[in-house]
């Protein structure tokens, strides 16, 4: 891939039908933004685009709920995230809205061209309508008992108990969401886009771009692909959202998922009302969406076909998507609360951005779901950033303070005498760049952290408090060296936590840097501020009522069913255990076994050889669900013949209460082929 011109980087929009919590920031916002920084102080030519999804049948819902109108309930979010996004250094060029008027605008006429150019299909079909309500029932509108595990309250499209995906007319007992009463089933006519149609371009732009996508996004991509693409509408019966610019579609509007997209465009345009063209048809753009895994079909599949469609403009370089972050020990769910909410957060943890930042990026989830709790947030505030950087910078500018009062005595520009130290900023410096670029954004923390750990290595074995009587200018030498590590920290840190970046270089007595090749030097005679603390330690007391918040949500939840665990099996031998290969390898391929409800057809990398396994999950994982995880193997089980196509070992599943299979997974990526002992 050819470096490009320019970057138009989109966080995806979010949905202005309730507050940000820390699972989207993880999964999406604080990625974007990192990687923006980064691009920006390396003299990147970027914009960053990002604004509330404001319509969809979600935003109903809550309005309806709680007896407003669809525009009350966005309006109130939409300035609600706008602000806690600021406050949490979001650094967006522009935070637009899908319900302003020249969003509705460039949404209609980008249906238009694509009407005009005949790239729809007009189906009737067959759907739930709310007799009572006299109205269509979108997918969300419908509740019903889940078929897979029994959950009363499943929604149309998905069961949220047990993560099934589903469709309306799979829920036994389905009722209206808007009036309670038993749904019928009615005609009525779309607008489709021919995904099937555009499958085979949709497949060549995916295999230019293979090579830049993480395993997880490729895997889902592909796995939708090989299932084969189905025409979706594009319309929808509801009357909020944008109208269907079309006579004979009165009391219709765009579905979300064609709108929504053309956010990014209308508030680019918004932004650069004379230039948008350049990062929107300009092929030497490299256009990056950053998003959750939930929304990967949509952003490598759905939003690339309309692009096509319309023609002239360019097409997504890279889709990072993130997994799901959990909190404490649970998923992070709206409608029960279970959440740290960013604005609350900010309020009641004033001074902790920095720290939000940086727990958050080191337990990215990246590559699978990851877990935030306030236990693991207050250890590595201590015993990292408060006991590694916090930790450096008091003890160097302390020092400077006793031994010269804060008043630099030589000139400083470069490390003296001092080879170990260049060699490991260059490598941080390398690494770092390396590493955002490829979006692995919690390894270049830790280079960056390993820096810091290094400058108090070195700080440690040149004990400067010993020398200064005898060798005041080896003192001055090795605190020199200190310092100009420590503006190559604040340099680093800038992307990840700017706000306590920016304190560093004030602590040094430096102003903001605009790119990071910009040296950090010091004339002889210059006064450094006096010193505070970089990172403070976060006490108990601080996080005690956050604690004690979520265990009362917890108490005020159903009580789960109580469930009797079978027996444990009878002793084996532990050579008998000896005899079980167990390996750990990654899914590559996915797909239903036809003519089989819960089988699916695995293609595992082991690290030693790539086979295929049947696995009897399809109740409860869909084939691109699984794709680029990595799972436990019995790789030693005698070959099967399975439906007619042979297996070549098992995947090892937890069951919970529910009987519903989970699959077992590395705390962490390992080697393909990973013994398991």
């Amino acid at each position: 891939m050819k470096k490009p011109k320019r970057y138009l980087v989109t966080a995806a929009l979010p949905y202005a039908n309730g507050p940000v919590h820390i699972g989207h920031l993880a999964g999406c916002y604080l990625p974007a933004d990192i990687y923006v920084r980064y691009l920006r102080l390396q003299g990147e030519d970027v914009k960053f685009i990002c604004g509330s999804d404001e319509h969809g049948v979600p935003i109903t819902i809550k309005a309806r709920k709680e007896g407003l109108t669809p525009q009350q309930v966005v309006d109130t979010y939409h300035h609600l995230m706008k602000k806690a996004f600021e406050d949490f250094s979001i650094s967006f060029d522009i935070y637009s809205r899908t319900s302003s008027p020249h969003h509705h605008h460039t949404a209609s006429e980008f249906f238009k061209t694509l009407y005009q150019k005949g790239v729809f299909t007009e189906e009737v079909t067959q759907q739930y309508y709310d007799e009572q309500a006299q109205q269509f029932l979108a997918d969300r509108y419908i509740i019903g008992t889940c078929p897979k595990c029994g959950f009363g309250n499943a929604y149309g499209d998905q069961c949220e108990n047990c993560g099934s995906s589903l469709n309306p007319t799979d829920l036994i007992e389905p009722r209206s969401a808007l009036s309670g009463s038993r749904p019928v089933m009615r005609t009525t006519r779309n607008w489709y886009l021919p995904l099937d149609k555009l499958q085979p371009a949709i497949e060549h732009y995916i295999e230019t771009i293979k090579d830049q996508l993480k395993p997880n996004v490729y895997g889902q991509v592909k796995a939708w692909l090989q299932q084969g693409l189905a025409p979706r509408a594009m319309t929808r019966d509801l009357d909020w959202g944008v109208p269907v610019p079309l006579e004979q579609a009165k009391g219709k509007v765009l579905y979300v998922w064609f709108d929504a997209p053309i956010g990014y465009i209308s508030a680019t345009q918004e932004l650069l009302p004379d230039q948008w063209q350049n990062y929107w048809q300009d092929p030497d753009t490299a256009l990056i969406h950053f998003i959750g895994k939930d929304n990967i079909v949509f952003h490598c599949i759905i939003f690339p076909a309309m692009l096509m469609a319309h023609g002239g403009y360019v097409l997504p370089a890279n889709v990072p998507a993130n997994e799901f972050l959990n909190l404490e020990g649970d998923k992070i769910s709206t409608s029960r609360n279970w959440a740290i909410w960013l604005h609350e957060y900010l309020t009641e943890l004033p001074g902790r951005e920095s720290e939000l930042r940086y727990v958050l990026t080191s337990i990215a989830p990246e590559t699978s779901d990851s877990e935030f709790t306030w236990k693991d947030y207050q250890a590595r505030i201590n015993n990292e950033l408060v006991a590694i950087p916090g930790n450096l910078a008091n003890r160097v500018l302390t020092l400077m303070q006793k031994y010269y009062n804060g008043i630099i005595p030589q000139d400083i520009c470069e490390y003296t005498q001092a080879d170990e130290l260049r060699s490991a900023t260059q490598k941080a410096y390398e690494e770092i760049d390396r590493n955002i670029r490829a979006f692995k954004l919690r390894n270049a923390l830790q280079e960056w952290m390993d820096l810091a750990r290094f400058g108090n290595k070195y700080l440690t074995e040149s004990e400067p408090w010993k020398l200064f009587q005898e060798n005041p200018e080896k003192t001055c030498e090795i605190l020199s060296n200190s310092l100009v590590l420590l503006g190559h920290l604040a340099k680093l840190m800038l992307p990840f936590m700017p706000r306590a970046g920016q304190q560093l270089l004030h602590m040094l007595g430096k102003s903001t840097i605009e790119q990071l090749h910009t040296p950090i030097s010091w004339k002889s005679g210059e006064q450094l501020p006096k010193p505070s603390l970089l990172f403070r330690k976060l006490e108990d007391s601080e996080i005690e009522p956050q604690i004690t918040r979520l265990e009362h949500i917890r108490q005020q939840q159903p009580t789960k069913p109580t469930y009797t665990l079978p027996p444990l099996k009878d002793l084996v031998a532990y050579e008998d255990f000896q005899k079980l290969d167990l390996r750990i390898a990654t899914v590559l391929a996915a797909q239903k076994v036809p003519k089989a409800d819960k089988l699916l057809q695995l293609t595992l990398d082991t690290g030693i050889d790539r086979r295929t396994v049947i696995s009897g999950v399809a109740q409860y994982y869909q084939p691109e669900q699984l794709i680029g995880k990595q799972v436990l193997l019995l790789a030693n089980l005698a070959p099967r013949k399975i439906r007619g196509i042979e297996s070549h070992g098992m995947i090892l599943f937890a069951e919970d209460n529910s009987g519903r299979l989970v699959t077992v997974e590395p705390s962490e990526d390992v080697q393909n082929g990973s013994t398991v002992s």
